[in-house]
């Protein structure tokens, strides 16, 4: 049985949970994903473990927060005042923004604090800091 390696494109069904058993992300009720192995598509100890694998064959992986998205970075906290936000949001602590970048992406950032003129904004990934558990299944090697 062939089994996937570095620049094959495979196809993968995906649970992915916190430390507490949470499930924060799956692919059982979508297509699988479909990524290209060795091209940085998927955070490093996602995609480490999908080489060698063979087809139908399933695991359950833990990923260190380093080997996914890395520790929280306390300069990606910033904060803005209020009158800088649309008149339509009222800031609540954890509701998510987009940010607009210059070249059209776009950033998530979380309200983690609701001072009386100005608001605190997270700007890590939502899952940052955080040792994840994922269950596998290769479904194709294309």
């Amino acid at each position: 049985m062939s089994r996937a390696k570095v620049n094959d494109t495979v196809k993968v069904h995906y649970t992915g949970k916190l430390k507490n058993g949470q499930v924060f992300d799956s692919s059982l009720e979508r297509a699988p994903i479909e990524v290209t192995l060795g091209q940085g598509q998927l955070i490093p100890g996602f995609e480490k473990e999908l080489v060698n694998m063979e087809i139908n064959e399933k695991k359950t992986i833990n990923i260190p927060k380093e080997e996914a998205y890395g520790d929280i970075n306390e300069e990606l906290f910033h904060e803005i005042k209020k009158e800088e936000l649309p008149n339509e949001i009222k800031p609540e602590i954890g509701m998510t923004l987009v940010a607009k970048n210059p070249d059209g992406t776009e950033n998530q950032l979380r309200i983690t604090d609701v001072k009386e003129d100005s608001i605190i904004i997270d700007a890590n990934h939502v899952l940052a800091g955080q040792d994840l558990t994922f269950d596998l299944e290769l479904v194709d090697i294309l």
